[in-house]
């Protein structure tokens, strides 16, 4: 692999657990954040001995580095996408692509246009859990799925105001369970039809801490049925994962906290419960969903297990979802690239 000049844009938790990958792959890493904040964590590195610098303008970050990592607040992403392809670089984004299916299109198509390789970051594919059941599934060892239950949650996000907002992040489908609506779809299939209900007051970071619930069934064109359910808990809520997948010919089930090797990892200063998950006695899923990607830039053979087109779809579930938990009734999923359609369950 040519040697890795990464352009990381962010300096929050998720660009805090980027970097260590891109690091471990020899890369040299500038940063660049609107508020300044590239400084202290170019700083942090930097000591250790890391070639890791802050770099002052989006136009210096583009002019120097091969691919663009993308780990700022989600309403950021398009335009910076846009940017990053514009000048070709290759572009690794944080779920989700975008906060609308129509940008999430035009950030693919930007992309095919200039012939450079874009990654929508669900890591959760990448932790071994995950994957593993997949590789299950694929062999059918299961048999036919019939049954999917997916479930995520933690404390409400309080250290960022833009993760209250669910006009900028979603809120708690978009911003926490599309992880589960794309794992449902990579190991069920395609979602034709979404039901979903939203419980709690899902308003700015800052105000007094309310717990948030949703749920959203899926209804894949094979049959299955998935069930995703995600919480924003009260600032004392532990992290956990769970998934239990029921086949006709058997059952796969995981729970986060049973596993030994299970951790929150803490990137800087911050409270309980507000660090990122990361995997149970592995490298680091961050890390080996990086590889795979710089691996792709120059070997046509080598396909990332996530796509352009998943990151597209997994908004696409995600938008139906909102849409049904906001009007109570269900979303019927129509082929790729025309828009949603209500009908009444």
């Amino acid at each position: 692999m040519p040697p890795l000049h990464i352009g990381l844009l962010g300096a929050g938790g998720i660009a805090r657990a980027h970097l260590p990958g891109w690091l471990a792959l020899g890369a040299r890493v500038g940063v660049h954040t609107q508020d300044g904040s590239a400084e202290k964590l170019a700083s942090e590195y930097a000591e250790l001995g890391h070639d890791v610098t802050a770099v002052p303008t989006l136009d210096d970050l583009l002019a120097d580095c091969r691919a663009v990592d993308i780990c700022t607040p989600t309403p950021t992403h398009k335009e910076l996408a846009l940017a990053a392809v514009a000048a070709g670089k290759h572009v690794v984004c944080e779920k989700p692509l975008a906060l609308t299916v129509p940008d999430a299109q035009e950030i693919a198509a930007a992309a095919d246009a200039a012939g450079v390789r874009l990654h929508p970051a669900h890591v959760v594919r990448y932790f071994p859990a995950y994957a593993s059941m997949r590789d299950t599934v694929v062999r059918g060892e299961l048999g036919p799925l019939a049954v999917l239950r997916f479930t995520r949650g933690g404390a409400r996000p309080q250290w960022a105001p833009w993760f209250g907002d669910p006009d900028q992040s979603g809120g708690v489908i978009m911003d926490l369970m599309v992880h589960d609506i794309d794992i449902a779809r990579w190991v069920a299939g395609d979602v034709v039809r979404v039901h979903a209900r939203t419980r709690g007051s899902e308003r700015a970071t800052g105000a007094p801490a309310d717990v948030v619930t949703a749920t959203a069934v899926l209804t894949h064109a094979s049959g299955a049925i998935s069930h995703v359910s995600g919480l924003w808990g009260l600032p004392d809520q532990q992290f956990r994962t769970t998934f239990r997948i029921a086949g006709a010919d058997g059952l796969l089930r995981h729970d986060s906290t049973a596993v030994p090797g299970f951790r929150i990892t803490a990137q800087g200063v911050r409270a309980a419960n507000e660090g990122i998950p990361s995997s149970p006695m592995t490298e680091s899923p961050y890390l080996t969903e990086l590889r795979e990607f710089a691996a792709s830039w120059d070997d046509g053979s080598v396909r990332p297990r996530v796509s352009a087109y998943d990151g597209i779809e997994a908004v696409r579930i995600a938008r139906a979802a909102v849409e049904s938990s906001r009007t109570g009734r269900a979303v019927e999923l129509q082929p790729s690239g025309t828009e949603i359609e209500e009908v009444v369950r």
